[in-house]
Order: structure tokens, then C-alpha cells, then sequence
């Protein structure tokens, strides 16, 4: 079941007439219809879904996407928090790409339900963004028609290309899983027709973006 299938309000429905709107999605997306989307992989594998998105209270901004990963029937079932950033938005198939091996998922820092972490730690969100190759200062996922990404999450927590989402004089030069929107470039971490930060810290959105 997808976000589509979830909306209950009517958020992504394109209505008809002279006054045809095409509703706020996927620039603004209800966190009820995110909640129980499927993450998968660049190789298309199944990590699991969303269970909850998490708040950061201070700045209004999404801080972590709750997944869950193994077990059978919620039993044996752990849970990881995924940076917000480190995901894509697949606006075609309607689901979320996280680029990490399955097997290296396996390893990531996680948790058992019933045993959540102090999230507002700071060595607890310094681990967690380091695993995933994230800035802790931005939380801005990527969004398009694929589920291509640059620069896979792998054994020693590296990205391929540069730093993902490392900020260089204001703008995002890394490639990666968080905060880039667009296509990668090979290994050179440069972005090809995607979002780049501005000295305001706003996207410039262009090529093949939304």
C-alpha cells in the first residue's frame, strides 16, 4: 500500500474542471499517508517500512524515518531511525529508496521496539549519521521519477564519489543518499541537473527533479 492508497483526505487526488489542482503532493506530503511506505534499496531490495516519523520539536523540522527491518509477524522485529536526509522519495512508485546493502542493514545501529534510544543524545545522533553518511545539519531527503541514487551505503560506511551531503562554501558537493535531488555523476560526487544549496541554505530545483 502506498501514500496514494492512504490518503484519506484527498491530499494527492487531481481534481477536474476549470479549477484542476493538482494538490501539494510530493513537495508537501501528509506524515499519516508516509507512515507504513515500503523502503527499498538501489538493487530494489525490501528493507521494510516505515513505522513512525520523528518530530525534532525544537526546529519543526522531520528528524528521523522509523524503520522496521527482520523478524516475522512483529516478532524478532528491530527497529532503526533513518536520518530524514538519507532518503529518496520514489514519486513514481511511490516509496522511499534508502541506499544501504540489506546485509550492512543487518549492522546498522538499531533497536528493539519497547527500548527507544535517547534520540536528542548527541553521540547517539552523531553514530547514527556517521553510519549513514548524513550532515546532522540538514534534513532535507531527495525526490524524483527513480529509484537511482548516487553513492551506496557500504562496508566500511564510505560513500562512493565525495562525502554525501558534505557542504562546501554553502553549497551541497557531496553525492550520496541525503539532501541532493536529481541525478549523480559517476564517482566524481559532482551533481548532474540536480538541487544545489544556496548561501541562503534554499533548493534551486532544476533537470530531473520533481
Amino acid at each position: 500500500m502506498s501514500y496514494a492508497d492512504r490518503d484519506k483526505y484527498g491530499i494527492y487526488q487531481r481534481s477536474s474542471g476549470a479549477s484542476s489542482s493538482p494538490g501539494p503532493g510530493p513537495s508537501l506530503m501528509g506524515a499519516d499517508t508516509l507512515i507504513g511506505d515500503s523502503v527499498v534499496n538501489g538493487s530494489e531490495e525490501n528493507l521494510g517500512d516505515i513505522k513512525e516519523i520523528m518530530l525534532d520539536m525544537h526546529t519543526g523540522q522531520v528528524a528521523y524515518a522509523v524503520l522496521s527491518f527482520g523478524g516475522f509477524l512483529g516478532i524478532g522485529e528491530k527497529l532503526f531511525a533513518v536520518p530524514w536526509g538519507a532518503l529518496h522519495l520514489d514519486t513514481v512508485n511511490e516509496r522511499f529508496v534508502l541506499n544501504v546493502d540489506k546485509a550492512r542493514l543487518e549492522n546498522a545501529p538499531g533497536f528493539d521496539p519497547g527500548a527507544w534510544p535517547d534520540m536528542s543524545d548527541v553521540n547517539w545522533a552523531r553514530q547514527i549519521h556517521t553510519f549513514y553518511g548524513t550532515d546532522p545539519q540538514s534534513s532535507i531527503p531527495s525526490m524524483g521519477p527513480s529509484t537511482a541514487m548516487g553513492g551506496m551505503v557500504s562496508g566500511g560506511g564510505s560513500m562512493s564519489g565525495s562525502n554525501a551531503g558534505s557542504l562546501q562554501s554553502g553549497a551541497a558537493t557531496g553525492s550520496g543518499t541525503g539532501g541532493n535531488l536529481g541525478n549523480m555523476s559517476g564517482g566524481t560526487g559532482s551533481l548532474s541537473g540536480g538541487s544545489t544549496m544556496g548561501s541562503s541554505g534554499k533548493k534551486d530545483i532544476g533537470g530531473s527533479g520533481i
